[in-house]
């Protein structure tokens, strides 16, 4: 199964839903654990990120779970989101885009997470559309 693919068709399907198009998948064993979409206008949650989604998706994990995942998400993870990552101990991330925004992919690096950014148009696209068409929930989005 194509991971990224499938963080592509939660932010999708979150954009359908009036919100951001950023989504997130949690990988382990070659199966994906948990789900998601950013919420924040769905859900009217100042927290409901992509990423932040999949994990509450996922459940509650033992950390071993935890260290032998990988986090599949559309674009750069934003502070709250990679304090997450480091938290729960992700050692992998794959970053869809990170040309409309770079998140905290340093601070991820160097704490030991493998971060690696494959520069998906169709990332690209959906938040270059997001941000033409609403850009006021972008700003809001990333605290502007």
């Amino acid at each position: 199964m194509d991971f990224l693919q499938a963080a592509i068709d939660e932010a999708s399907r979150g954009w359908d839903e009036g919100g951001i198009p950023i989504g997130s998948v949690l990988v382990y064993n070659n199966t994906i654990i948990g789900r998601g979409h950013n919420r924040r206008v769905q859900n009217g949650s100042p927290t409901l990120h992509g990423e932040m989604d999949a994990l509450e998706n996922a459940g509650r994990l033992p950390a071993s779970v935890y260290a032998e995942s990988t986090l599949y998400t559309t674009l750069s993870p934003c502070s709250m989101c990679s304090g997450a990552i480091l938290l729960y101990g992700i050692p992998r991330v794959v970053v869809g885009e990170n040309t409309t925004f770079l998140g905290e992919e340093e601070l991820l690096r160097s704490r030991g997470v493998k971060v690696t950014v494959v520069d998906n148009a169709e990332c690209v696209a959906l938040m270059e559309r997001m941000i033409a068409e609403r850009p006021e929930l972008w700003n809001e989005d990333i605290g502007e």
